[in-house]
């Protein structure tokens, strides 16, 4: 799939929709046959440029005519909004037919997006091969989309032979050229547990921190790990729950978890157990195993919550249907103390119960 951000313009108020009084004169020599005023109009519509409201359509026709006179910018282009499919009807056999043109003409990117066409079987039937062999021609333009693409491919044996080496090499140029914060992410993979490289667990917290200070989710939850065991760097609670918590709040409920056992255990914060509970709740509404016994411990005991045995009940028996044997033994204490009515009470709560599939829906159960 495409990483390239389209530009965005902000118009500062309505002066700015003021036409350009250049635009007919643009518009008379696209007529007369002139690719690079076509092309500038393409772009004026598309991006809703010198004072023309954005139009799909009237894009599509100036792209075509440029692209038309063997322009490469042009047919990418035009390639894009039909792949894309926001502006104009997705159309996926024109846009490989335009990335194609392009390719020919020497077009990295066009190159790069027919490799994903067939990664995807869009437009065309799915082949790996194929797909490797452009993203390979890409590659070697020097394309960071495609080196990454491609290392995934390595990593994975798919379309290629599988080689951790190559893949550790592909992701190492797409992170050093674009600072990808996904190839960094599967470059400090390899690196902690020594794939294709030998384990370094610096490198490995060099390359997630990389990621991490990107906003990467899952590089943030595993430098935090690094931080808490001590891996690669000076071990130090407080930096895991930094890391923890950005990861937590886009929603990684094994950050949220981790953070919880921080709080309930006081270790790089302040010891807090209602922020234990609340952090708990996140993870354990989207199914984890760890999160949904430790809340239950949290309700059967009454800490950061009022003591609620009914609760405690439903979380302690998901983890133990999770195999969880610490929460099956928990599960026979409690139920040693409740009456019939309330474990019934429990058991339709658990038949109730679905995992919460998004931060927002989960951030609404939290109590």
């Amino acid at each position: 799939m495409s990483r390239f951000l389209a530009i965005v313009v902000i118009l500062a108020g309505p002066a700015a929709f003021a036409q350009n009084p250049n635009l007919e004169a643009l518009k008379a020599k696209a007529a007369a046959g002139d690719r690079a005023s076509q092309y500038s109009l393409g772009e004026d519509y598309r991006l809703g440029l010198a004072g023309v409201t954005p139009d799909g359509k009237t894009s599509e026709y100036y792209y075509k005519m440029a692209a038309a006179q063997g322009m490469p910018e042009a047919q990418q282009a035009l390639a894009m909004l039909y792949y894309e499919g926001e502006m104009i009807p997705q159309n996926y056999p024109e846009a490989l037919r335009w990335f194609r043109a392009a390719a020919d003409l020497g077009l990295p990117e066009a190159k790069f997006y027919i490799g994903a066409m067939y990664d995807g079987g869009l437009g065309v039937k799915r082949d790996y091969l194929e797909a490797a062999k452009w993203f390979k021609i890409a590659a070697d333009l020097n394309m960071a989309d495609a080196q990454y693409n491609l290392g995934v491919m390595y990593a994975n044996g798919v379309g290629v032979e599988r080689n951790y080496a190559e893949a550790a090499r592909l992701y190492k140029l797409a992170a050093e050229q674009r600072k990808l914060p996904e190839a960094e992410f599967n470059l400090a993979a390899l690196y902690d547990v020594g794939l294709g490289v030998p384990v370094d667990h610096q490198e490995a917290a060099r390359w997630y921190r990389d990621a991490a200070e990107q906003g990467h989710a899952a590089s943030q939850f595993n430098i935090g790990l690094m931080y808490a065991g001590g891996q690669g760097v000076a071990q130090d609670f407080a930096e895991a729950a930094k890391w923890y918590r950005m990861a937590a709040d886009q929603g990684a409920a094994e950050a949220a978890y981790n953070l919880g056992v921080l709080y309930a255990q006081g270790q790089g914060v302040k010891q807090d157990f209602k922020e234990a509970v609340r952090l708990y709740t996140l993870a354990a509404e989207q199914g984890h195993g760890d999160a949904q016994f430790n809340l239950g411990g949290m309700y059967a005991t009454g800490r950061g919550i009022a003591r609620d045995d009914v609760e405690a009940y439903k979380w302690i028996s998901m983890a133990a249907s999770k195999g969880d044997m610490d929460a099956a033994r928990a599960m026979d204490r409690l139920t040693g103390r409740m009456t019939p009515v309330q474990v019934e009470e429990a058991k339709k709560r658990i038949s109730a119960w679905k995992s919460c599939n998004s931060k927002e829906a989960c951030d609404l159960r939290v109590k």
